[in-house]
């Protein structure tokens, strides 16, 4: 990769949504928007080799394509023999920003200010089908490509591209405007919101593209909306909970890989080196939210951050509460049961009541066909298998793991412990 070819891969990284959350609002039809952005990364492909990457990429991309969305919408007759996404007629605030808390509206009324959490809420409409519209937002908002959403669903690529493609041809038919929603229609919405934000943060946790375990842009990115978000509905618990999550659970970044850049596992971290700022402003919010959500109960994300602060609070990890975690999991898949949390469940198990508990957990829920192409089912097997000494059945588990990894950083781990299993002595 040339010097050019690294600089537009790291401003599409980091100033793709950036970018298309402010053309969006010139042209309001975000098909346009889209292909403006793009013809703009192509722009930078050929003009930076003659002219230099300039000082700020992420601006020059930002200039390029709002100028390209203005020579669009001069070539055309007029906006109205398209098919927009947005034909809806702005109101004067609906581009500049909603009424001001000064003006006397509540700060849930004002709605957001930042152009990418707006635009989300715009994407996350409830005519489309509640997945199809998270899928669709972490393609056009948060710049996710195809197979990583594929991968964050749990499901095939041709499926996601058949998704995003009815979900785009539904936005169109139901001619939605890019507007700011306040009121009820942020509440209807949310549940979406909060879904983009947490699987944003996914992604960037465990990437699958790259060579690095983590996208720390896209952690610190999910952060940011969240933050916005807490700021925007601070009543809402589930706002609250998702934000001390994510806190919770990047207070160990520094610490999930070696000097090496080699995967380094929850047990075996040296939490002496995990963000004590972070664990205290998240524990403190899962506190907050816990008392919020009362007397209706506690959402799937303050559950999980519940789990996490379990975890944070542990001081080896053989002082983690796992009857504890297993009881929380227990209410989060009453909540909102998903093959993840099954998952997180049945590993729970296997450190509170043993490895052969673990094992018939998994099991019992191994037929759930979403499970097809998740390789931390099979990795978890393996550890399960390794602890009952079962060595020649969990180094094949560990390579069915490591085949179907995404993360070279997860695929190069299990390899390795594939090989160990060959011969090692059972871990805990």
């Amino acid at each position: 990769m040339t010097g050019v070819d690294a600089a537009v891969a790291e401003a599409h990284q980091r100033g793709w949504a950036e970018t298309l959350a402010t053309v969006v609002r010139l042209t309001r039809d975000l098909d346009e928007a889209e292909d403006a952005v793009q013809e703009a990364f192509v722009s930078a492909l050929a003009t930076w080799p003659r002219t230099g990457v300039p000082r700020n990429p992420v601006a020059w991309i930002t200039t390029t394509a709002r100028r390209k969305a203005l020579d669009r919408m001069r070539r055309r007759a007029t906006l109205a023999r398209k098919l927009p996404l947005l034909i809806v007629p702005a109101e004067p605030d609906d581009f500049d920003g909603f009424e001001s808390p000064d003006r006397g509206e509540s700060t849930a009324a004002a709605g957001p200010q930042d152009d990418r959490l707006r635009l989300i809420f715009t994407c996350c409409h409830p005519a489309i089908a509640p997945q199809a519209a998270v899928a669709l937002t972490l393609r056009l908002v948060c710049g996710l490509h195809v197979p990583e959403i594929a991968r964050l669903f749990l499901v095939t690529e041709p499926t996601m591209a058949a998704r995003l493609t009815r979900a785009k041809k539904k936005i169109q038919e139901a001619g939605i405007p890019y507007r700011s929603p306040g009121g009820d229609e942020l509440t209807e919405r949310l549940p979406a919101v909060l879904a983009v934000i947490s699987l944003l943060f996914t992604e960037g946790h465990t990437g699958s593209q790259g060579t690095t375990l983590t996208r720390p842009e896209l952690l610190d990115q999910a952060i940011r909306l969240a933050r916005l978000l807490a700021e925007l509905l601070p009543g809402e618990s589930e706002v609250t909970g998702l934000l001390a999550l994510l806190l919770l659970l990047d207070s160990r970044r520094a610490t999930r890989v070696g000097p090496g850049g080699d995967l380094i596992l929850l047990a075996d971290q040296d939490r002496s080196r995990w963000n004590t700022d972070a664990i205290a402003e998240g524990r403190a919010l899962v506190e907050r939210a816990l008392r919020t959500a009362r007397p209706a109960g506690a959402g799937p994300y303050t559950v999980q951050a519940a789990i996490a602060a379990l975890h944070a609070e542990a001081p080896t990890a053989a002082d983690t509460d796992w009857p504890q975690i297993v009881a929380l999991y227990d209410v989060l898949l009453r909540v909102h049961p998903s093959p993840v949390a099954a998952l997180g469940r049945a590993v729970a198990v296997s450190m509170a009541a043993g490895p052969s508990a673990g094992l018939a957990e998994l099991d019992r829920i191994a037929g759930d066909p979403r499970f097809a192409h998740y390789h931390r089912l099979d990795a978890a097997r393996a550890q399960m298998l390794e602890r009952l000494g079962r060595h020649t059945e969990a180094r094949a588990a560990y390579r069915r793991a490591a085949e179907a990894a995404r993360n070279p950083v997860e695929r190069d781990f299990l390899t390795t412990r594939a090989g160990e299993a060959e011969t090692g002595p059972s871990r805990a």
